[in-house]
């Protein structure tokens, strides 16, 4: 069937009517052929519609997918921040101004666009304006039970997608690295097939050829070159950590300061802006084996970097402010509006003049510098970041997830033209189908697992305020449950459900059951990974076995044909040494003495013989 439909029109009508079957069953095969032309059909204008489907591939095929992989997962992540928009205002904000929101005498002023707070904090945008009141028109709406199940169902959700979409990527993408056939590797698949552009293509077969010589000289290095390789990964590591810790000690002293709004996310977003060039100026002095190692080694600097900052923060909001200010939750959220703003502001500006003054400085200036590369890894951990300062404040900022849309849409276009104008395609490819597991699994670990920790501890640990939001007069948030179970339990065909939450949800055995199907599954999986870890060097050894058998038989066919040439020339040099001694004799007795000249045996038969001529004669 998939060979007729790979068929033109003209051609697929002659291959029906030449098979050898009845009617009925060509009629049959032309219906399946039209159903299979029309989902080839809804697929195709499905693509065709598809938010940016031309620039993809227009990116994908100017510089390759390893750039292409970091677009992919903007839009991956635009198309998350619509779900996560479309719930909580489905189910949080939409009740309440269909209720009618309290009215605010605060007037807009338009500095709250940069600081968040003012009219905004009056706004359905922040925690602290929602009503902890069961909404009775035009139906029964606990806004409690709303605002906590939408957020808690909003993070599970996340939760399975993300390690959904992490297993499937790396059942599907990940190879197991092997050192001792890197070269083998590079040259077998280090080519990009997305690459179309006649000046990258050439670009990219110059970088293939240098990556295979870097990796030829890298296996021939001496004890004492590793050595001192070694020592400068040390000295880097130590470096890139101190950064860190001390960028996160000036985080926790700045936050002190709390009458200057705009101070924490302006130096918090120049962090984030400037360490990672330093990260990037240190692999300079680093030699690495290959471009995986380089990227992980500057994904990880970035990611200690990034998770030192936001924990010094999470660590102020929950000790600090929660404990101090009257409605702390509202507070917190408008640390995140600008934390969201001021990282938008930066990473416009990094885009536009940081890799544009790099283009200028490598064409005019230091001609050896060339042409900046796109930083796959710095920029895709500029949108985890983004992401998780989202994930964070979807308990805050129920809307927070608006501006993050906003943020990721013009974030793209203005990536795209930084990338056309002022980069090349890099210099040695990267496995793109690995490096986009890698940067879902660094998504899901630790920065959402990260967030989801603060949302749980706010819900579970820490008090509500007392004079807004929807949980105003509870102890924890996490006690709307309860209150909930106890209305529950008072009614006659729902106890079962509050018996099972008193007594199997809230015990310490059902936690315990859970933990241990878990490590269940864990420990199936760890061994089904191992089975096939043994199966896969089981069957390099019997490729190993093959190719020795194989060399093996080759071996002795040669020898055999080497024995059958040596009988043949044994057997001519017999018949030669045969004929020669018979043709030696017989020459031997024509040469003895000169005799009369023979004559042919035609005429000797014509001749009659003396004795008998004369009778003959006479009777004539």
């Amino acid at each position: 069937m998939k060979e007729l439909v790979a068929l033109s029109t003209q051609d697929r009508i002659r291959a029906i009517r030449d098979l050898p079957v009845s009617f009925q069953e060509k009629k049959h095969i032309r219906c399946v052929l039209h159903h299979e032309y029309d989902k080839l059909y809804i697929k195709s204008a499905r693509q065709s519609l598809e938010l940016w489907q031309g620039t993809l591939k227009e990116i994908g095929g100017k510089f390759g997918s390893s750039v292409l992989s970091y677009f992919l997962f903007l839009k991956w992540l635009l198309m998350f921040n619509v779900f996560s928009f479309l719930i909580n205002f489905g189910f949080i904000t939409i009740p309440l101004l269909v209720h009618g929101p309290s009215p605010s005498n605060v007037t807009f002023r338009g500095l709250e666009i940069l600081t968040g707070a003012g009219y905004f904090a009056h706004t359905v945008l922040y925690y602290g304006s929602y009503s902890n009141q069961t909404l009775l028109e035009p139906v029964e709406y606990d806004m409690q039970l709303s605002y906590f199940f939408t957020i808690a169902v909003f993070m599970v959700l996340c939760k399975i997608t993300l390690i959904y979409s992490m297993s499937k990527s790396f059942q599907e993408n990940y190879v197991p690295a092997d050192s001792s056939s890197s070269s083998a590797w590079l040259l077998l698949t280090g080519w990009d097939f997305t690459v179309i552009n006649e000046k990258a293509v050439r670009q990219r077969k110059d970088n293939l050829r240098e990556s295979l010589s870097e990796s030829a000289q890298s296996e021939l290095l001496t004890r004492s070159e590793k050595l001192k390789h070694f020592g400068v990964h040390l000295g880097c590591w130590i470096l890139s950590t101190g950064l860190a810790v001390g960028c996160g000690a000036g985080v926790y002293f700045l936050c002190q300061y709390e009458q200057k709004t705009l101070l924490v996310p302006f130096v918090v977003s120049l962090f984030n802006l400037v360490i990672p060039l330093f990260y990037s100026l240190f692999n300079k002095f680093e030699v690495y084996s290959s471009q995986r190692s380089q990227i992980y080694t500057l994904v990880g600097r970035n990611v200690l970097l990034r998770m030192v900052i936001l924990g010094v923060l999470c660590h102020y909001w929950m000790d600090v402010v929660a404990e101090n200010f009257q409605c702390w939750e509202s507070r917190v959220g408008q640390a995140l509006y600008r934390l969201v703003l001021f990282d938008f502001f930066f990473l416009m500006l990094g885009s536009l003049f940081g890799e544009f003054l790099s283009n200028v400085i490598g064409t005019k200036l230091l001609l050896h510098l060339g042409v900046p590369e796109f930083d796959v890894a710095r920029n895709v951990l500029d949108l985890i970041y983004s992401q998780t300062l989202a994930w964070i404040g979807i308990y805050f900022s129920p809307l927070l997830p608006v501006m993050q849309m906003i943020k990721l849409f013009i974030l793209f276009y203005i990536k795209k033209v930084s990338l056309i104008q002022n980069c090349q395609p890099p210099r040695r490819s990267a496995r793109a189908a690995q490096m986009q597991t890698i940067f879902i699994f660094l998504l899901f670990f630790p920065f959402f697992l990260g967030a989801l920790s603060v949302v749980a501890y706010t819900a579970w640990s820490l008090s509500p305020s007392e004079q807004c939001g929807p949980f105003r007069g509870l102890n924890k948030t996490f006690s709307v449950i309860e209150s909930w179970m106890e209305d529950v339990d008072e009614l006659q065909g729902s106890r079962w459900a509050a018996w099972i939450y008193q007594n199997i949800i809230l015990s310490q055995i059902f936690f315990f059951l859970v933990t241990l199907i878990v490590l269940v599954i864990i420990y199936v999986f760890w061994q089904v990974s191992q089975g096939r870890k043994e199966l896969i060097g089981l069957l390099k050894q019997q490729i190993v076995n093959e190719g020795k058998d194989k060399s093996f038989l080759l071996d002795k066919l040669q020898k055999l044909q080497s024995s059958r040439k040596k009988n043949l020339k044994r057997k001519k040099k017999k018949r030669v040494g045969h004929a020669g001694p018979a043709e030696s004799r017989g020459g031997g007795r024509r040469s003895v003495g000169p005799g009369p000249p023979t004559e042919p045996r035609s005429v000797r038969l014509q001749r009659p013989h003396s004795g008998h001529a004369g009778p003959t004669a006479g009777a004539e």
